[in-house]
């Protein structure tokens, strides 16, 4: 068992475990199937499945599919991809739907009890009605229903007999209640849709608030972790719980939900980005979603130590976007092989070369043996990045420059002799020196280029289709504002660049693209004849990250 106390909910379990609570640690994600996961998800995801693998317990996978409007088997199968490519096994999946027959058993019996009626009011009246925070609410007129007219009534909801809309069951608590929460909610409303895994069976489907709690108990969870908007729940959940006839009752322990920089981590905005054409899908690579993030290139450890970096804690704030970023980047350090792609090409002719060309070879990683090493073709014609020639360099160019030399990364010096410009008076190709006896790893020419710069042989680069996403809004918190109106008009840029061929042959699905950033190869549009890379970090690092977690 582990002795970690790094968060209060660990510190918590520990807790239970030395006390003999006699429960084995169970814990459980709970998604509701209608939209993908994010990134905010990642964090609950890590926190239930690290605590359970930590104190030798279980994590279920369970799907509150209560909404069959909202919800779909495309959802389903999306988010268990997602939880097993962050590395986790699961118990199941569990649905909620399993236990309908139950939830609906448990209802009856709260209006046998005297602790549910059949509310006629719409939900509009029942909102009107609530109160508010400093005033109590007013009863519904249905309240004092006998026991057995709503029993009839709750079954005749169930067979369908009424409209959506037309009734409701409310548990019977108190309308004076501080807690809004506790002010006669809802348990069931009627909704005649058809459901991804039940069909027409049901009629009525139950609240959130009713079935979550009543899962977590038939399912034997030790510890019912969730974010702290459920915090004014808890009363409900235990209320639920110690009116029914179970003698098993987890206990709910919220904590901070992830807010994070420049992105919005709700489905049902991101939902509305893809309606409104903003974004390509759920998995386009400037959502935040996991598949979008995967897409990206992101790799699930990245992820993970994100979360381990960002801890548990029930204070709020939002986390800088660099952080992520961050460890992204340090992931890819190690794993990504380095290659060459010129992404803005500018031709260059080197003129005292001669001969049909040579095979230069080069490590696939300067540190990392393991990745061995790669073939690069050189000739006379070269395509290197615009952006590395300057007619008149500014302060402390490195770059080449007309009479200028640079050092071809893994090849030889270069001296540009002469620049070459098309009509309009733009810089069209280079003519070039290379220095013999400069080739690296052998060097005797004496020289000292003060810069290095990548380059691809002309005659055997691949094209390819490079995008450069950016992120999605332009301000730090855009949930406040009208989404479309807080979108980076510059979120997507693309570019045709040459790679060099060894990548595009290459196994391996991310890379560093020497001096431009790490990219990966596109999942789904991707071909070996015709490559897609989408860049996934940039490899300017502006993140300093602190010694304290989540700060």
């Amino acid at each position: 068992m582990s002795t970690d106390l790094r968060d209060f909910i660990r510190a918590r379990v520990r807790r239970d475990l030395e006390a003999g609570s006699g429960t084995a640690v169970a814990t459980r994600f709970p998604p509701e199937p209608n939209g993908y996961l994010h990134i905010g998800h990642a964090k609950s995801i890590c926190l239930n499945f690290g605590i359970a693998e930590e104190f030798g317990g279980k994590t279920y996978l369970r799907f509150d599919d209560t909404n069959p409007l909202a919800e779909s088997e495309e959802f389903v199968n999306s988010m268990a991809e997602d939880v097993r490519w962050l590395g986790f096994n699961f118990i199941g999946p569990t649905f909620a739907s399993d236990y309908f027959d139950q939830l609906y058993a448990f209802a009856e019996q709260l209006i046998e009890r005297g602790k549910a009626f059949v509310c006629d009011l719409s939900a509009d009246e029942i909102r009107a009605t609530r109160g508010t925070l400093t005033s109590p609410g007013t009863p519904s007129p249905y309240r004092n229903r006998d026991l057995a007219e709503n029993l009839d009534l709750f079954r005749r909801m169930k067979r369908g007999e009424f409209a959506d809309g037309a009734r409701v069951l409310r548990a019977k608590i108190d309308m004076a209640s501080p807690n809004i929460n506790l002010r006669d909610p809802v348990l069931y409303r009627i909704r005649h849709a058809t459901h991804h895994r039940t069909g027409d069976k049901w009629r009525i489907y139950p609240m959130y608030d009713f079935t979550h709690c009543i899962c977590d108990a038939l399912e034997g969870i030790s510890h019912s972790l969730c974010t702290l908007e459920f915090e004014d729940h808890r009363p409900l959940y235990d209320w639920v719980l110690d009116n029914i006839a179970t003698n098993y009752h987890p206990p709910q322990i919220e904590f901070s939900r992830l807010a994070l920089e420049y992105t919005v981590l709700s489905k049902r905005q991101l939902a509305a980005l893809i309606d409104g054409g903003h974004v390509a899908g759920w998995d386009d690579p400037r959502m935040p979603t996991l598949a979008g993030l995967r897409r990206r290139g992101c790799r699930p450890q990245a992820i993970r130590e994100f979360c381990r970096r960002i801890g548990v804690t029930k204070a709020a704030g939002a986390v800088a976007l660099e952080l992520l970023e961050f460890c992204v980047r340090q992931d890819l350090e190690a794993a990504a092989p380095r290659g060459m792609a010129v992404l803005d090409p500018l031709p260059v002719v080197i003129t005292n070369y001669a001969g049909p060309g040579e095979t230069l070879t080069a490590p696939w990683h300067p540190q990392q043996s393991r990745h061995g090493v790669r073939e690069l073709a050189f000739s006379a014609n070269l395509r290197i990045e615009r952006e590395d020639f300057a007619e008149q360099p500014p302060r402390k160019w490195r770059r080449l420059t007309p009479g200028g030399m640079v050092r071809l990364r893994h090849g030889y010096i270069i001296i540009c002799d002469e620049v070459v410009k098309d009509a309009a008076g733009r810089v069209a190709a280079l003519r070039c020196r290379h220095v013999p006896e400069s080739k690296s790893g052998s060097d005797t020419s004496g020289l000292k280029p003060k810069g290095v710069i990548h380059w691809v042989d002309a005659a055997t680069a691949v094209p390819a289709r490079v995008r450069l996403p950016e992120r999605l809004f332009a301000e730090p918190n855009p949930a406040g504002r009208t989404l479309a109106d807080a979108l980076n008009p510059r979120s997507l840029r693309t570019a045709k660049a040459l790679v060099e061929p060894a990548i595009a042959r290459h196994d391996d699905q991310h890379f560093q693209f020497e001096r431009k950033g790490y990219f990966a190869k596109d999942a789904v549009d991707h071909r070996p004849h015709a490559p897609v890379f989408n860049r996934t970090v940039a490899l300017r690092d502006s993140y300093s990250p602190r010694a304290k977690a989540g700060t």
